[in-house]
C-alpha cells in the first residue's frame, strides 16, 4: 500500500483533530516547505526520520533496451533520501511485527510506528 497526500492529511485530521481542510493545508505547506528548501540547494533533515538532499548527476551513455542502441542520458538533478539510524532501527524491529502501515503516531517529534 502506498501512502498518498490524502492519506497523510487524513492521519493528521484523525490524530490532531484539525478540520479536514486544515489538515490538507498543513500537509501541503509541509511538503511545499521541503520542496522550497531543496530548490534553494539546501538539505532537509527531519530529526529521527531522515535527510532529503538534492544531487547533481552527470550525463552518461545509456542503452535502449529494445534496440540495444546507445543513447545519451542528460545531466539532471535528483532528490535523494537517507533514512536516519533511529528510524532504520525502528523499521528493522517492525519487520517482525505485523501492523497496519497507516498506523502512524503524529504526536511524537517524528513519524513513529505505533505497536
Amino acid at each position: 500500500m502506498t501512502l498518498t497526500k490524502a492519506d497523510f492529511a487524513e492521519q493528521v485530521f484523525d490524530e490532531l483533530g484539525f478540520i479536514k481542510r486544515e489538515a490538507h493545508e498543513i500537509v501541503e505547506c509541509f511538503l511545499e516547505a521541503i520542496k522550497d528548501w531543496l530548490e534553494q540547494g539546501e538539505s532537509v533533515k527531519l530529526s529521527g526520520f531522515g535527510k532529503f538532499t538534492l544531487r547533481d548527476k552527470s550525463g552518461r551513455p545509456g542503452r535502449n533496451p529494445k534496440t540495444g542502441e546507445t543513447v545519451p542520458i542528460s545531466p539532471r538533478r535528483v532528490v535523494t533520501f537517507k533514512v536516519s539510524p533511529k528510524l532504520k532501527a525502528q523499521l528493522g524491529q517492525a519487520e517482525s511485527i505485523h501492523h497496519d502501515p497507516m498506523n502512524i503516531n503524529l504526536k511524537g517529534r517524528a513519524l513513529r510506528w505505533m505497536n
